[in-house]
Order: structure tokens, then C-alpha cells, then sequence
């Protein structure tokens, strides 16, 4: 190697080793002050941060085939889901496109030409010079820019923020869908639960409008009990309409979610579903690790982050090498020939003089979006607590309220039987059953009410939590 090639040769590396720096701020995770523990969480819950994680199958913990079933769908043939897949593809692509603005591009360019020249111009061709020559060339080209600010390196930055935050943003619609599901699902159990009861309250009702007519046949009740009758029988029909109606509601809802519009589901009974034991609240600090929207708040603050180098590279000088190697001659065959070989390589600068402060504005653009994007980090997480918050008070509450309920229709069931006891002695008017009957009803329907907002506030709890999705789940896409 010559001296001249070995200097040449050292200048570029000291270039490429002064591309080490990169302007702009490097990112650090704002500290968002939460209080040390959740209203209504058990006294050990902030004994041990790791707690409070949930598996990711979570909804299997109620033990219900059918919904296990539901959700596996959900997962499989949602179209949001499907969606939310295709959008991680595409930012993967753009993270790959961006990355590789930092290695060089190298074309191969060919071309083969026969021309004329003029043997009557002004000067005219050299004595032995043929006026047609043929021109033959292969050589590689390339252009590169040296990421002297790090430009290109806080772009690779961003867009992999980018990456990320899609990433997140499908773990997020993920768990929404799931949850979305069995909460669906509970609902639809509750009105079988509804409509059972009130199948019930109907087959007494036409009983005793039954008993009461036959009773008025032998003078024993006025015509006004029997139209008391007949319209306690007509409300409770107009109630299992309502609640058929409701329920057909629903599963038209799970047919959309699990990408089944044909969907049909059995009844049940949502009494028979076991509420899962629920994990401690764990440490409200350890939501910015658990919670994928949070991630993905996170994720869109580190990319508006790195936009702020990119804005302030672009008003320093910019530095690309520039260079050719091939052959051209006169005979194709010779083109790859020593004798044939041509080269050139090239350093190339430019600095912005006057911008009219158009890279000046682009740069507090920058920081006025990395400003919105830190907002909306620090205020997912707070939601995030207050989601936590909110869950396990009404967790707390729907399961304390579980004994009242239980017996108000415990004592409502025995009213509505010492009524008709009353009522076939003599002793009280129809009216007295009746309002006993709407009360026991009522009660019943509060009983299977309840129990749905206990098993719909329990996976409230779990999404909050961060249900169905680890950190760990995304390590590898960390390290790309």
C-alpha cells in the first residue's frame, strides 16, 4: 500500500471514530411520584415489588371451558388484533429502513455505448483516431454519509422507539380484547342467571293468577285481584322478554370479538363461576414495568427524545465519502483487465449559511413534542394507579356486599311466602303478595347482578394490573 493510500486510509478512520458522538439529549426515564401504596390493597401488598404479576392465560383462572374457548378465538380472528400485527410489521420495516441509512449503499452500475464522432469539427480527430469508438463499464458506486453528530443514530433511535411503542400498542389491544371478552362473556352468564330466575317468577305468577280465577269463580276474590294477578303475570313475560333481548345482545357482541358472527352459546349460569384468588396489588412503581400502554407511552417519549438530536444535527455540517471502482474499455472482454481499472473516492461537506431559521424552529418543534410525549408518559402512569386504585375498591366493596345481597332474597323469599300464607287465611289483600313478589324478584335478579360485577371488577383488576403480559415477553425485540 502506498504512503499516500495509508494516509488517506487514516484520515477515514479518524473520521469514522469522531462519529462516536451524537448531539441531543440521551434519554432517562422520568421519575412520577405515586404514593407508596393502593387505597383498599392488602396490608402486605407492598411487601415484594414482583408481586401482583399474572399469568398470561389469566382468564383460565375461573375455570370456565367455554370462555377459555372464547378468548383463544378473540386472540386468533380479531381483526383489531390483526390489524395491530400488521402495524408491528410495518414499523419493523421502517425500523429496518432507517437502520440501514447507517451502513453504505453499494450499486453496480453497467453500461455499454458505440458512438460517432464528427471528422469535420473545428478541431478535428487526432491522426489514427477512428471516428466510432465503443465504450464499455462495470463499476461499483457508492455514497455515504458519515454520522459525524450521530443524525442518523438518534433516527435508528427513534424509529426503534417507534418499533417498540407498535409493539406495546398490540400487546395493549391484546389485552383489551381479552378482557373485553370474558367480561362479555360474565355478562352473558349473569342475564342466564336473570332469565332462570325470572323463568321461575313467571311459572309462579301464572300459578297463582291460576289459583286466584278459580277463586274468583267461587266468590272467594273480587275481580280486581284477578286483574292484579294478570298484570304481575303480564310484567314478569314483558321482563324475560327484555332480558332475552339483552342476552341476544350480547352474544351477537362475543360473535364480533371472537371473529364467530354465527356464534351460539349454551346457557349457564354465572353463579357456578369461580371467582380466582386475586394477586396482591404489588408496588404502584412496578406499573411502568407491567403495564404495556404505559411501555408504550414510554416507548413515544424516547423516540420524541432522539427527534430532538436529529432536528439539531441537521444545522451542523453534514460529511459523505464518495467513491467508484471498476473498469471501462474498449472491448467488453476487457473490462474486468487491469489496464481497464479506473477508481475515485471522494470526501464531500456541507454546512447550512442561511435557513431563514427554518432548522432553529424544527429543533423547538422537536422539544415541544418531546414536552407533549412526557406529559403523556407521566400521565398513563398516574391512570394507571388510578385504574389499580379503582379496581380493588370495587373489588373490595362488590365482595363485602355479597352477604347483604344474599340476604335480602334469603328474607325477601320468606316474606313473599308468609304473604301467601297471610293472603289464603284471610288475613291480607292480594296487593301484600304482589309487593312481596316484586321484591323477591328484584332480589334474585340483584343476587346474579352482583356476582357479575364481582367477576367483571376482578379482571378490571387484572388488566390494571398488567394482566396477560410480561417485560420479559418483549426482552429479544430489546436487543435487536
Amino acid at each position: 500500500m502506498s504512503t499516500q493510500a495509508r494516509a488517506t486510509l487514516a484520515s477515514l478512520t479518524a473520521v469514522m471514530l469522531l462519529t462516536a458522538c451524537a448531539v441531543g439529549p440521551d434519554y432517562k426515564r422520568p421519575a412520577v411520584e405515586l404514593p407508596s401504596a393502593y387505597p383498599d390493597a392488602a396490608p402486605n401488598a407492598a411487601a415484594n415489588p414482583e408481586q401482583g404479576m399474572i399469568a398470561v392465560d389469566w382468564w383460565t383462572l375461573y375455570g370456565d371451558a367455554t370462555l377459555n374457548e372464547l378468548v383463544a378465538s378473540t386472540l386468533q380472528n380479531n381483526t383489531d388484533l390483526r390489524k395491530a400485527a400488521a402495524q408491528v410489521d410495518e414499523a419493523e420495516a421502517v425500523l429496518a429502513e432507517v437502520g440501514s441509512a447507517l451502513l453504505p449503499e453499494i450499486d453496480l452500475g453497467a453500461s455499454s455505448s458505440r458512438s460517432r464522432s464528427s471528422s469535420l469539427n473545428a478541431q478535428p480527430l487526432p491522426s489514427g483516431t477512428p471516428p466510432i469508438a465503443n465504450t464499455n463499464r462495470l463499476a461499483l458506486s457508492t455514497s455515504f454519509e458519515l454520522d459525524f453528530w450521530g443524525r442518523l443514530r438518534r433516527a435508528s433511535e427513534a424509529a426503534r422507539a417507534q418499533f417498540l411503542s407498535t409493539r406495546y400498542a398490540k400487546d395493549v389491544t391484546a389485552l383489551t380484547l381479552a378482557s373485553a371478552t370474558t367480561q362479555s362473556y360474565f355478562v352473558l352468564r349473569s342475564l342466564d342467571a336473570q332469565i332462570a330466575a325470572t323463568q321461575q317468577t313467571l311459572a309462579s305468577r301464572e300459578e297463582a293468577l291460576a289459583v286466584i280465577k278459580n277463586r274468583a269463580a267461587g266468590g272467594l276474590a273480587s275481580e280486581l285481584e284477578v286483574n292484579q294477578a294478570e298484570v304481575a303475570r303480564a310484567d314478569a313475560a314483558l321482563q324475560m322478554r327484555e332480558l332475552q333481548r339483552q342476552r341476544a345482545l350480547m352474544e351477537h357482541q362475543l360473535g364480533l370479538l371472537t371473529g364467530k358472527l354465527n356464534l351460539q352459546i349454551a346457557a349457564g349460569d354465572v353463579m357456578n363461576l369461580p371467582a380466582p384468588a386475586l394477586p396482591p396489588a404489588g408496588l404502584p412503581s412496578t406499573l411502568v414495568e407491567r403495564r404495556p400502554d404505559v411501555r408504550q407511552a414510554e416507548q413515544a417519549l424516547i423516540a420524541a427524545n432522539a427527534k430532538i438530536g436529529v432536528a439539531k444535527a441537521a444545522q451542523l455540517p453534514t460529511f459523505s465519502l464518495t467513491g467508484n471502482f471498476g473498469g471501462s474499455s474498449k472491448e467488453l472482454s476487457d473490462v474486468l483487465k487491469s489496464g481497464a481499472r479506473i477508481w475515485s473516492l471522494g470526501l464531500n461537506a456541507a454546512l447550512p449559511i442561511f435557513d431563514a431559521g427554518r432548522y432553529a424552529a424544527r429543533t423547538r418543534e422537536a422539544e415541544a413534542v418531546q414536552r407533549q410525549a412526557l406529559a403523556a408518559y407521566q400521565k398513563s402512569v398516574e391512570t394507571a394507579f388510578k385504574d389499580v386504585a379503582d379496581a380493588l375498591t370495587n373489588v373490595v366493596q362488590s365482595t363485602a356486599a355479597t352477604a347483604d345481597v344474599q340476604a335480602k332474597m334469603d328474607a325477601a323469599r320468606n316474606a313473599l311466602r308468609l304473604s301467601r300464607l297471610r293472603y289464603e287465611a284471610g288475613y291480607s289483600a292480594y296487593l301484600e303478595v304482589l309487593d312481596a313478589q316484586r321484591t323477591a324478584n328484584a332480589a334474585e335478579l340483584a343476587l346474579a347482578q352482583n356476582r357479575q360485577a364481582q367477576l367483571l371488577y376482578s379482571v378490571d383488576l387484572m388488566k390494571a394490573l398488567g394482566g396477560g403480559w410480561s417485560p420479559s415477553a418483549a426482552a429479544p425485540l430489546t436487543q435487536r
